[in-house]
């Protein structure tokens, strides 16, 4: 993992894959699947890897992986 001071920049680093929830541009590096299908895929009703907090959309990063483990095609 790589940890910045926090004295410096005020800001915690962690690398995506390691997160719990991830935002759609790093879930679509993370699974190399366009932004724009995860957004479709985080529209749909039934959708479990999607969390709101507040307008913001993110992705669970565990659920979002075993979906896509089941999935034939996207």
């Amino acid at each position: 993992m790589i940890f910045i001071d926090m004295t410096d920049s005020k800001t915690l680093e962690m690398p995506f894959w390691l997160k719990l929830n991830m935002t759609i541009k790093e879930a679509a590096a993370y699974s190399n699947i366009g932004i724009n299908r995860i957004e479709e895929l985080l529209k749909q009703p039934k959708c479990n890897f999607v969390l709101y907090v507040g307008n913001k959309k993110l992705v669970k990063r565990k659920e979002f992986e075993q979906y896509i483990s089941k999935s034939i095609e996207l």
